[in-house]
């Protein structure tokens, strides 16, 4: 599965991106006919319910999943959309 990532008005350091990319890996458990993923990263001035954004929108036969993630940091904000996306996953094999 290729794992897109595309950062808004910064650039994301390779700590960031290479922890992005083994979180997304961890996908493939659970929908194994993903083709790709991608991961938008964005800042926004609102600091009070965290200013880190991450997009994620994964890429599967029968429709696209996505969601949109707002905290304090963007691993945060990364591990809240894997679970979302773990959890939309779950409901759509019932």
């Amino acid at each position: 599965m290729e794992v897109k990532i595309q950062s808004l008005k910064f650039d994301a350091s390779t700590q960031l991106e290479e922890f992005i990319e083994k979180k997304m890996s961890r996908l493939e458990r659970f929908a194994d006919q993903a083709t790709d993923v991608n991961v938008v990263l964005r800042l926004e001035k609102d600091s009070e319910k965290g200013n880190k954004i991450a997009s994620v929108t994964l890429h599967i036969p029968g429709g696209d999943i996505l969601t949109e993630q707002r905290a304090h940091t963007f691993e945060e904000a990364i591990d809240n959309a894997l679970d979302v996306i773990k959890r939309q996953l779950e409901k759509r094999k019932e």
